[in-house]
């Protein structure tokens, strides 16, 4: 090599390097997209809660992996609602207005997102909230990518009655999400003609549920419909065992129990009964399997997935497409293009409703095995339109009813007493 080849050579070498450096300066000066996730990390919650922070986690992580959103990568924000409503408040505060964040995804419980509405609403910010609710509510700074009622409890219910048996017995956690749809499948029980036999609450993370279990043996009711939530759960299904009621003699259909909350529970109390989601670990597709292994690969190959985990995996990816349709994260622009938009998710097509912004969802009825898993035994195998209010009461009417519930619990969305049989 001659000196001018050389130093041709070394110009060029300099260049690349100089090149390269530039670009990790300009690198590091790029801001990241901060996110929320707000969800119960402790507390009775956390059992449900938890994995829905991994499903967010990885979302991003893929979205990052891809080259972020604008040229910029995402940078998660978690905060710990603890299962207390209060704290959920206080932390999307926080996550708003002190850490600057475009958007949340978060909460599970109703409590802790009625809790919150008034600070996304005040704030004019974004909450996507990924968790079948009671719906009888529409809030223009919440998309709700949960089924409502109609998409879940009612198609239950009816299936319930249609192969178990008319006499029903409504159990759930004392709190508004299962006081406001055994009040929906009450007047769908009049509608149907079936017989409602009992009704019993549990205050909230309560372990003590040897009277309820005796109200329904008392009862005898076809089967029970529970929307008990969290640590209770379990004992619930143990109380049950404990007192000779099999799945066989008094099947229970949960809209609570999913594929992570048996990971924690004696699989003899559980196996046979039922549970009712959108979304199943087991369901047969390419694009479910993958989404299986994805999140296995990255938390363990004991995890499972369940309707929670793949829906607030899913309400990350569609908020990331009205965001790269936006070309902003400014709330209004999300949120306008959020209407109407669709993803290939892991159960099927999701879509949000333009004039409700819910999500249209399919809806599948499991069988508990004794193995932990959850197999469909019948399913809606097609999106199902959201329906925020049943049609059985006015919205007028929904909303006075919820308006009392809040009155006489002191203001609050939780029955603060223990003593709610």
């Amino acid at each position: 090599m001659n000196k001018i080849q050389w130093l041709i050579t070394v110009g060029a070498l300099l260049l690349i390097s100089s090149f390269g450096l530039f670009l990790i300066f300009k690198t590091s000066d790029i801001q990241p997209i901060k996110v929320g996730i707000l969800h119960s990390l402790t507390g009775p919650m956390a059992i449900s809660e938890s994995p829905m922070v991994d499903a967010e986690l990885l979302a991003i992580e893929e979205i990052n992996a891809r080259g972020g959103l604008l040229g910029r990568p995402l940078e998660a924000v978690v905060a710990d609602g603890a299962s207390d409503w209060p704290t959920f408040a206080v932390q999307a505060d926080r996550l708003i207005n002190q850490d600057h964040v475009v958007t949340v995804f978060g909460c599970w419980t109703s409590a802790s997102r009625k809790t919150v509405k008034p600070v996304f609403e005040k704030n004019n910010h974004l909450l996507i909230y990924p968790m079948a609710y009671e719906g009888l509510e529409m809030s223009p700074n919440i998309v709700y990518t949960g089924a409502v009622p109609n998409q879940q409890v009612l198609p239950a219910l009816k299936w319930g009655v249609d192969v178990l048996g008319k006499r029903v017995f409504l159990v759930g956690s004392d709190y508004v999400w299962p006081h406001a749809i055994n009040e929906i499948m009450k007047d769908q029980l009049v509608n149907i003609g079936a017989e409602l036999v009992g009704e019993s609450y549990v205050f909230f993370g309560s372990t003590d549920l040897e009277a309820t279990v005796a109200a329904i043996e008392q009862a005898a009711p076809d089967f029970v419909i529970s929307s008990i939530a969290g640590d209770s759960n379990s004992a619930f299904y143990n109380a049950l065992m404990t007192a000779g009621i099999t799945a066989q003699s008094i099947p229970v259909i949960s809209f609570s129990i999913s594929e992570s909350e048996l990971q924690s529970m004696d699989p003899k109390s559980v196996a046979g009964h039922y549970s009712a989601w959108s979304y199943l670990q087991s369901m047969p597709s390419d694009l479910n399997a993958s989404f299986v292994k994805r999140f296995r690969d990255k938390y363990g190959a004991s995890r499972v997935t369940s309707d929670v985990i793949a829906t607030a995996y899913s309400s990350v990816m569609l908020w990331a497409q009205a965001v790269e349709e936006a070309e902003s994260t400014d709330v209004g622009q999300v949120m306008t293009a959020l209407r109407g938009q669709s993803l290939a998710a892991p159960e099927g097509i999701i879509s949000i409703d333009a004039a409700t912004q819910h999500a249209w969802r399919s809806m599948t009825l499991g069988q508990i095995d004794a193995a932990g898993s959850i197999e469909s035994v019948w399913q809606i195998d097609r999106p199902i339109r959201p329906v925020p209010f049943p049609g059985s009461r006015s919205p007028a009417a929904w909303q006075e009813m919820l308006n009392a519930m809040y009155s006489r619990w002191g203001d609050a969305w939780a029955n603060p007493e223990r003593n709610s049989q």
